[in-house]
């Protein structure tokens, strides 16, 4: 699903989280329409352009444990503290295409906290070693599927047995 053109149905979710702000309610409430407007379509447009982030970077992908969902975009991170399924951003990300990490079968948080980051442009360092090492993606999720996260959208190239 990656590169196809943002759909309606999209685009009225995003409408419909950035109009459900406490900040926008209140200013409708007290009749500044316009103000809340104006904010909404800037939301709808940032959020759009991390979609667009999130469906061309290499090393973008969702991610979510116990201490909530991060959509990792590069040198940006959009997060929450609530799961995927209360993050209407995330969850489209990764109904897009872009690679989703859960983390929340995990156990082991030391394992875990030991693993090296994802680079984040994109490149990767044939010999990792060590939590301070950016790897690539791919390398990352072959490494968070030992301690139990679960993947979808997976981008590793399917194995054939």
């Amino acid at each position: 699903m990656k590169g196809i053109p943002m759909q309606t149905g999209v685009l009225r979710v995003l409408r419909t989280t950035a109009a459900s702000w406490w900040r926008h309610r209140e200013l409708r409430r007290i009749g500044q329409t316009l103000l809340a407007q104006r904010l909404e379509r800037q939301a709808v447009l940032r959020d759009l352009g991390y979609l667009r982030q999130a469906a061309t970077l290499p090393n973008a992908h969702v991610i979510s444990g116990e201490g909530g969902t991060f959509i990792h975009l590069g040198w940006t991170t959009v997060s929450t503290l609530a799961p995927i399924e209360r993050f209407p951003l995330a969850a489209l990300a990764v109904a897009r295409g872009t690679p989703f990490i859960d983390i929340r079968p995990v156990r082991d948080v030391i394992a875990f906290a030991t693993l090296p980051r994802v680079a984040r442009d994109g490149s990767g360092d044939p010999d990792p070693c060590g939590p301070g090492r950016p790897v690539s993606l791919t390398t990352y999720i072959d490494m968070v599927e030992a301690p139990g996260a679960r993947i979808a959208n997976d981008p590793r190239p399917r194995q054939s047995t």
